[in-house]
């Protein structure tokens, strides 16, 4: 079973290094910023800092109440994150958004369908797994 742990942002990590070297320099250890770095990805357990870096750049950090936007079925929205649930091993989370409008998810002219409130599957990428019809994610989620 894959294991997927939540790793703070890149700019946390970076807090955490530049505190970890004023708390040592405080104790008359001098250490330079890359080398904080390095061992804040020691911390987390990854080889080095490119290798936390690349893990907590690839994930989209989102969380109940963040404003987002993106598409539904091929459509643009903004909108509200209402909640938010891991799912299995972590690869994929269930997202349910509040739309700011109705978003229309029928193309045809002689007639519509609005959502306002929708649920769907995305994973760390902001992605859903399911496409429609031309190959588009049914669900693109980014930060606002």
């Amino acid at each position: 079973m894959t294991q997927i742990r939540t790793i703070a942002p890149v700019g946390e990590l970076k807090v955490q290094a530049k505190r970890l070297r004023e708390k040592l320099r405080g104790a008359g250890v001098a250490l330079s910023h890359a080398q904080s770095l390095e061992m804040i990805a020691h911390q987390h357990g990854a080889r080095d800092w490119n290798t936390l870096h690349a893990m907590a750049g690839n994930r989209l950090h989102l969380k109940v109440g963040d404003r987002v936007r993106g598409t539904y079925l091929g459509q643009p929205f903004t909108g509200e994150i209402r909640g938010l649930t891991m799912l299995g091993d972590g690869a994929q989370r269930r997202i349910t958004l509040q739309f700011d409008t109705p978003v229309d998810v029928v193309t045809f002219d002689s007639f519509s369908s609005f959502r306002q409130r929708v649920s769907g599957q995305i994973g760390w990428d902001g992605r859903s797994a399911r496409h429609t019809s031309n190959g588009e994610p049914q669900l693109v989620v980014r930060p606002a």
